[in-house]
Parts: structure tokens; C-alpha cells; sequence
């Protein structure tokens, strides 16, 4: 038998209101452009920390981030870069690469240590592959929100080549690039009108 409870007794915590719903999701925009204003490094850490503690299977954590600051290191990115991503790319004030480690698995004694997780993956590098792509795209998703959540702004793209990226940040070979990240204080006024969304019916149903 279905027991019905009030969703405001649970312990949870409040609903959002609208005004941290607008800074997350509906009024937040993905920026092209940002203003000339410094990222401080504890912004960065403190959205970083924030995303760490989103849900990945078997706690895999494998998401790897190198924050590329000065122009020195966002050159050595350029040539990566599609054409149209050039430009944006070198004015951000913070460029993020984000990646995944396809040998999560190694840290699974220490971040997963219910259960032998590791032996779940270390004999089957496709499986481990897969994986950590999966975990590592939750991550970026949840980073993206940790920004905008400590009043930063996010321009996340996936218009380079990963393997360029890899040859010139990664060469060991046990990290994948997956998506950059600008990041900064948006500059609303270069924005492109708010894109159309899908309605709840044209991508659901529930049975």
C-alpha cells in the first residue's frame, strides 16, 4: 500500500527559491563573451568542491580539471581550438579543460572501500573507458553549476580536438579531454537571444 507523506515533512531541506533557481537554471546563461575582471582561485576551488560532492557510480570521481590562466597557457591551447572558438577562448579569464581519468579505478580503494570496485574495472579497459567518460560528463555538468552557483559565469564548449589537447596537457596518456570551460563574469550585453527548449511532453513520458 502506497503511504502518502507531505514532500515538507521530509528532512531535506527548503525548495530553492526562485531567485537561486533563476542563478542556476532559468535565467543563467551560457557566455561567449566576459568582462575584464579576474577570477579569484577560491571561486574555483569552492565551485570545484561543490561539484565533487554530485553523485558518480561507485563514487568514481574521475573528473580531472587544469585551469589555464595566463596567455602563455592558453596558447599553448589554440591550435586545438575550431576556428570559431579562437577568440572567446583567449579572452576568458579562466580557460577550464576538463577531463576524465580513464584509471579511476586505482582510487577506488580509497573512494569506494564497501566493496573490491576496483576489480570491476581493471581487467576491462573498455568498461573502465565508458565509464569515466559517463562519470566524468556528470561532473562537468555538476562544475558548470557550482560556477554560476558562487556567482561565476560558464561558456562550456566541445568545438577542438581532443587529441591535441591530450598531446600538449596529457601526454601520459590517462587523461581524456572531454569539455572546456570558459569562465569569468559574463558580459550580458554580448548575449544571443535565450534559445528555444524542448516542453516536458516533447522529451518524456511516464508510464
Amino acid at each position: 500500500m502506497t503511504v502518502l507523506v507531505d514532500p515538507k515533512s521530509l528532512p531535506r531541506g527548503k525548495r530553492l527559491d526562485a531567485a537561486a533557481l533563476a542563478q542556476l537554471f532559468t535565467v543563467a546563461r551560457t557566455h561567449t563573451a566576459f568582462h575584464e575582471i579576474s577570477v579569484p582561485e577560491e571561486l574555483l576551488r569552492e565551485a570545484l568542491d561543490l561539484a565533487k560532492m554530485g553523485p558518480t557510480a561507485a563514487n568514481q570521481q574521475p573528473l580531472r580539471a587544469l585551469f589555464l590562466r595566463s596567455t602563455q597557457a592558453k596558447e599553448r591551447l589554440r591550435p586545438a581550438l575550431m576556428a570559431g572558438n579562437v577568440e572567446k577562448t583567449m579572452a576568458a579569464p579562466v580557460v577550464a579543460i576538463m577531463g576524465h581519468d580513464v584509471e579511476f579505478y586505482n582510487h577506488l580503494p580509497f573512494l569506494f572501500p564497501h566493496v573490491d570496485a576496483k576489480s570491476w574495472f581493471a581487467g576491462d579497459p573498455d568498461f573502465a573507458a565508458r565509464s569515466a567518460a559517463q562519470n566524468g560528463t556528470l561532473q562537468v555538468a555538476y562544475f558548470i553549476l557550482a560556477l554560476r552557483a558562487v556567482g561565476l559565469d560558464a561558456g562550456p564548449m566541445t568545438g577542438f580536438d581532443p587529441a591535441r589537447v591530450e598531446q600538449e596537457f596529457f601526454p601520459d596518456g590517462k587523461i581524456k579531454a572531454n569539455v572546456i570551460v570558459n569562465i569569468g563574469y559574463g558580459n550580458d550585453a554580448k548575449l544571443f537571444p535565450r534559445s528555444p527548449r524542448f516542453s516536458f511532453d516533447q522529451m518524456a513520458t511516464i508510464l
